[in-house]
């Protein structure tokens, strides 16, 4: 058995005697091989560890056997400071392999961190920006599976990072012990990889991922993470320049809008309601097929319509950036510039309606279940929340209220109310958000009520456990929803819209990449529907196609561009937009 004068910087022990040996013996137990091969095994596990987390990708496409039989740099790296550390004594050696291992262990729980943005948000993780969405995804865990299941959810996450930190730690410690016992090995070893991995770099070899096998992902990582972190510094001061320029701050209230006095004009998002729900060949003969049918139903009520794509600031989620994007005509792309766009006074396109004091403004908010405070901000005289609906019926997963109880809860307490003045509303319908599972149905108008009849109809759908096993059944059910929310402002606008309506619509973002697969970008359909030739005249400037559903050559702009272009062109004497 090795002694203590195996350890450099410690002095050589006397030599055993047959008592001691027996002693020790004892002490370790009776079965000195089965000890070793423990120690083997445990040593074994360590460097596989090691080597699995220099090696893990950030990206879950990324994510293939092929992935982990590559050259980390990183790890060769390592393998010469520990032996350059070798003259060190054993404790700052321990120590300097622990701090390491905590440092691949933090790097390695980002790139977790980063596979599951790159599955929702299509983007990696923000080490500045992004902590705050961690309390959307507790409440969001909260609404999908209760209290109790978010709790043990949390909890089990905290226990795994403090688990693979110490793993790590302790992974790197047992490696160091390995090389400096095995120094002539691990020298000539690290020599032969390195040479090969300089061959490999030059000639430039990958994975049917794109991955080299000359691996330097964890640098890349460390590296890409401190050029973000300087971003986001610096993205609050550059924003606040970005806010001080509107084009319209000045302009008159008598002649913002003015081309749309008299008119009911509401704003509608579709939730998760991509580009993908039109162009996907796996569901656009579907949803075309919906949007065709709604397009010639509103055509025989009177209504024409034009359509065509904004590319949304975000992906998969954060609908609030979206909305506010739309809205302020500024690029909200994470949580700090949302704060700091609520927290001023910038003037929104719904609160551009009350500020000439010819509409009221009222907001259907069946997604918001909390106080929120925004709605101030964005102008809006009234806010409808989930509580406020007078809904008496259950909850479809995350989604409160059905969307056809939404629009029915509308026209119920503002819209079909009697000798009313002129309103614009912002309507949110939500039954198209993740998870898909269960899905409301049509039913007739007469038979909404207070909500009541929706208990029966979730029993009839699906549970989310049941769709979310299988990718296909996934973005068949994304589609059901969005044919459902489509359906439900179709056949609103066809029972309930009066020759003074107009509509644009649109979706907020596009859905996770389970449906998408990471294809066609972040476009949302937008639309405008219009009985009043009048309107649809004043945008033909616009080059927007004829219909609810844009084609694949339909015009594209970034959503922050939507507020100007519709002020301007329904605004008299007011400022040229700006070409974005």
């Amino acid at each position: 058995m090795p002694g203590v004068a195996d350890i450099p910087g410690t002095t050589e022990a006397a030599p055993e005697t047959p008592v001691a040996t027996s002693a020790a013996r004892g002490w370790r137990g009776r079965r000195p091989g089965a000890a070793r091969a423990v120690r083997r095994t445990t040593t074994g596990l360590a460097v596989l560890l090691v080597f699995l987390a220099l090696l893990a990708p950030n990206k879950p496409d990324h994510l293939t056997p092929a992935a982990f039989v590559r050259i980390p740099v990183e790890g060769l790296f390592g393998v010469a400071l520990l032996l350059a550390l070798q003259a060190l004594r054993a404790r700052a050696r321990w120590v300097a392999a622990a701090v390491g291992g905590a440092l691949l262990g933090l790097l390695t729980i980002l790139k977790f961190l980063d596979m599951g943005f790159f599955s929702t948000l299509d983007r990696p993780f923000d080490l500045v920006l992004d902590w705050i969405l961690f309390d959307d995804a507790a409440s969001f865990l909260e609404d999908s599976i209760g209290p109790g299941g978010a709790i043990a959810a949390e909890v089990g996450v905290v226990l795994l990072v403090l688990a693979l930190l110490v793993l790590t730690s302790l992974a790197v410690v047992r490696v160091s012990h390995l090389v400096v016992r095995h120094s002539a090995v691990a020298t000539q070893g690290t020599f032969a990889l390195g040479s090969l991995w300089m061959v490999l770099a030059l000639l430039g070899p990958q994975t049917s991922a794109g991955l080299p096998f000359a691996s330097g992902t964890t640098a890349d990582l460390a590296q890409q993470r401190v050029h973000q972190v300087r971003a986001g510094l610096g993205d609050e001061g550059r924003f606040a320049r970005e806010s001080r320029v509107d084009a319209f701050r000045a302009t008159p209230p008598d002649q913002l809008l003015s081309a749309l006095r008299g008119k009911d004009v509401i704003f509608t998002f579709i939730e998760s309601y991509g580009r993908s729900a039109v162009q996907d060949p796996a569901m656009a003969a579907q949803v075309d097929a919906v949007l065709a049918d709604g397009t010639k139903r509103l055509r025989a009520a009177g209504f024409a319509s034009r359509s065509a794509f904004l590319t949304s600031p975000t992906y998969g989620g954060g609908s609030w950036l979206a909305h506010s994007t739309f809205n302020s005509g500024l690029w909200i792309k994470n949580q700090q510039r949302y704060l700091s766009l609520t927290s001023g006074d910038r003037m929104t396109l719904t609160s551009a309606f009350r500020r000439t004091g010819a509409w009221r403004t009222v907001g259907i908010m069946p997604g918001v279940t909390r106080a929120w405070p925004e709605g101030k901000f964005y102008g809006l005289d009234h806010v409808y929340d989930s509580t406020r609906l007078g809904y008496q019926g259950p909850k479809f997963s995350w989604t409160p209220v059905p969307d056809q109880y939404s629009l029915a809860a509308f026209e119920r307490l503002e819209h079909g109310k009697a000798g009313r003045e002129p309103m614009m509303a912002e309507i949110i319908l939500a039954s198209s958000h993740n998870p898909w599972a269960p899905i409301p149905r049509m039913i007739g108008w007469d038979e909404v009520g207070d909500g009541s009849v929706y208990n029966s109809i979730k029993e009839e759908g699906k549970s989310p456990q049941e769709v979310w096993k299988d990718p296909d059944q996934v973005r068949n059910e994304y589609r059901r929803a969005v044919e459902y929310s489509l359906g439900s402002l179709i056949s609103y606008v066809e029972k309930y819209a009066g020759k003074d309506t107009v509509l644009v619509f649109l979706g907020d973002h596009q859905p996770v990449t389970t449906v998408t697969r990471g294809d066609l970008g972040r476009d949302v359909p937008v639309a405008i529907v219009a009985h009043d030739q009048s309107v649809l005249d004043r945008i033909s400037g616009w080059g927007w196609e004829e219909g609810l559903s844009p084609g694949p050559k339909a015009p594209v702009w970034r959503m922050d561009s939507f507020r100007d272009r519709f002020l301007g062109t329904f605004s008299s004497a007011s400022p040229a937009p700006s070409s974005r």
